[in-house]
């Protein structure tokens, strides 16, 4: 029997590894998001998990990423310039190669959010992305994908890793940059003609979806660390859409 080691870090399905790949449940957006990941390969992104089918107790079946998250890295590497950079470059570049698939048909697991302009991670952050030798290496956990603008993925990424968020152990403006700063760098990054206004507001609208669905997951699991969340997220939001200028 192939033993099977429980990943951590996830607040949904559980997820284990085997041998080099990662096993996790199914559900109707699969195919999507498998033809996600294709496209990824198929365009020389080698920073995304290659999906490897269905194992014989029903779950997908994807290629391990080796690596370090992000989020567990210590302040001095966490809030590196050049990381920020690297991850408005790779999801550029996701976004960009996810495009043609905006018209096709299929089932996604989280909601269409207009306007469309390209596949959403919709969770694009630190807890999600890989480090490996100091450098960004993989974003992880497509399943919550869908079609959705350019923008949500961006400025969840600015809250997470600008950052916005509460929980941005060890952030210190001093020596990391202050947070007007760090965001032109990422909003250069990535390539977009958005105003850092227009970043912080989208964030801001997101966070306030974000808190509706924790809210909903705290309500169904019964976890009490989600109400905490979901609070936070609604402060964050608070502070955000306070932000002019810049």
């Amino acid at each position: 029997m192939v033993d099977e080691e429980v990943l951590t870090g996830g607040n949904m399905e559980p997820v284990v590894k085997v041998g080099d790949t990662v096993r996790r449940v199914t559900g109707p957006w699969t195919p999507a998001v498998h033809d996600l990941l294709r496209r990824f390969e198929s365009m020389g992104i080698t920073e995304t998990p290659r999906a490897q089918g269905i194992d014989e107790q029903g779950r997908e079946v994807l290629s391990f990423i080796p690596g370090r998250v992000m989020a567990d890295l210590p302040p001095p590497s966490l809030w590196r310039h050049s990381l920020l950079r690297s991850a408005g470059g790779l999801l550029r570049r996701l976004h960009d190669a996810s495009a043609p698939l905006v018209s096709m048909e299929a089932t996604w697991r989280q909601e269409v959010n207009p306007p469309v302009e390209v596949i959403c991670h919709n969770d694009f952050a630190p807890y999600n992305l890989i480090v490996g030798d100091d450098e960004l290496v993989g974003v992880i956990d497509f399943d919550m994908a869908s079609p959705g603008s350019r923008l949500r993925d961006l400025s969840y990424l600015a809250y997470r890793l600008v950052p916005y968020a509460e929980d941005a152990p060890g952030y210190d403006p001093e020596r990391h940059g202050t947070r007007d700063r760090r965001l032109a760098v990422l909003i250069e990054a990535y390539g977009g003609d958005y105003s850092p206004d227009a970043v912080r507001q989208a964030a801001a609208l997101r966070l306030e979806d974000l808190a509706v669905f924790t809210d909903d997951r705290a309500e169904t699991t019964s976890r009490s660390d989600f109400i905490a969340h979901a609070a936070m997220y609604r402060r964050d939001a608070e502070r955000l859409r306070s932000v002019r200028g810049g």
